[in-house]
């Protein structure tokens, strides 16, 4: 064995898939029982429509060495995601556009007219002398924009508003270009079990490590703060449940943040999918423990203090690489996820 790679997401794949086309032996485990990280996706059991088993993931890139990389894999559907959501009982388009907003005021504003009445409604604060993100996102889009689409909605996340900018004047309501989105549909076989640990393989070969990072030092400076996520999927006697693939419940009395429903991520498969039936999932937030599954970094001062001393300690593992959302405590998309991996091959493995 040339290389041990621990974790079978995007970042570890592309690791592993580039030291094996270079001719090295790599190994891969996986504390699940299928690679893809939480891009795995299979077909649910009743319908045969495909549910993403860890929410909605959808590529999306603008890097063309990214964009050629994956294209060698894997053909891309020509998909485009509209984001809507759910406030008061009444559906609003996403980002908030010129739409969203002649719907919520019950208004009919000319662009011109919507861009006056957002800059009226977010005099209170200046954004740019905000004192706290609260206030940076009331002086860009107004309080009752803020309070209805943002707050709570951010809140059932568990997080802090990690960027807001101000509303579209048109109503073009799609968050990525159909020529560069997916769904990605990674699946693998029955993996090969084989007994490996940190005291056998630290030092004697190089690893590649992308689970936790704290737990890789058995929390030796304090837990980082994770959040986690839990799904309530079921399968419905109907054809259409939403009509889109994501509702987003931007209300604090909705305990869900969302809900999918799969069979519209692959219009292309509408004549293979079931016309009496479909496929939703629930989607819950929530800080994790240890037993849990960690999906995202919560980033506080402290989790950034933590981080720093995990980085210190990370410089005396001979020969041990961590990478990945969990391995470097960072969001990253899936395209970030492959082009950090493409960038540690080239300058720090091949």
């Amino acid at each position: 064995m040339d290389l041990l790679i621990v974790g079978s997401g995007f970042f570890g794949l592309t690791i592993a898939e580039r030291a094996a086309a270079s001719g090295r032996k790599v190994t891969v485990i996986d504390r699940r029982h299928h690679i893809g990280g939480n891009a795995y996706s299979e077909a649910e059991a009743e319908t045969g429509i495909e549910v993403h088993r860890y929410g909605a993931h959808l590529f999306h890139t603008s890097n063309p060495s990214v964009w050629e990389y994956v294209n060698r894999f894997t053909e891309f559907t020509s998909y485009v995601h509209r984001v809507y959501t759910t406030h008061k009982g009444v559906v609003f388009p996403l980002p908030i556009n010129l739409g969203t907003i002649n719907q919520f005021f019950q208004a009919a504003c000319t662009p011109d007219q919507a861009r006056a009445l957002v800059q009226e409604l977010a005099g209170e604060f200046d954004a740019k002398d905000a004192a706290n993100l609260e206030e940076r996102a009331i002086g860009l889009i107004g309080r009752p924009l803020y309070e209805a689409f943002i707050r709570d909605y951010t809140a059932k996340q568990c997080r802090q508003i990690r960027a807001i900018s101000r509303p579209r004047s048109s109503r073009d309501c799609r968050c990525a270009t159909p020529t560069t989105t997916a769904t990605s549909t990674t699946r693998g076989g029955a993996p090969r079990r084989r007994p490996l640990n940190k005291n056998a393989t630290v030092g004697q070969v190089p690893v590649v490590y992308t689970g936790p990072v704290d737990r890789y030092f058995d929390y030796a400076e304090g837990e980082l703060g994770w959040r986690t996520l839990d799904f309530e999927q079921e399968v419905l006697p109907i054809g259409d449940f939403q009509g889109t693939s994501v509702m987003n419940y931007a209300d604090a009395d909705v305990p869900y943040t969302r809900i999918h429903e799969f069979k519209h991520f692959h219009p292309e498969r509408a004549d293979r999918y079931p016309t009496d039936k479909t496929v939703v999932v629930r989607e819950y937030s929530r800080f994790a423990t240890r037993a849990d599954e960690p999906y995202y970094p919560v980033n506080t001062p402290d989790d950034r203090t933590g981080l720093l001393a995990y980085r210190e300690l990370a410089k005396g593992e001979n020969d041990v690489f961590f990478g990945g959302r969990l391995g470097t405590y960072q969001y990253l998309d899936m395209h970030m996820a492959i082009g950090a991996a493409l960038s540690m091959w080239n300058n720090q493995l091949a």
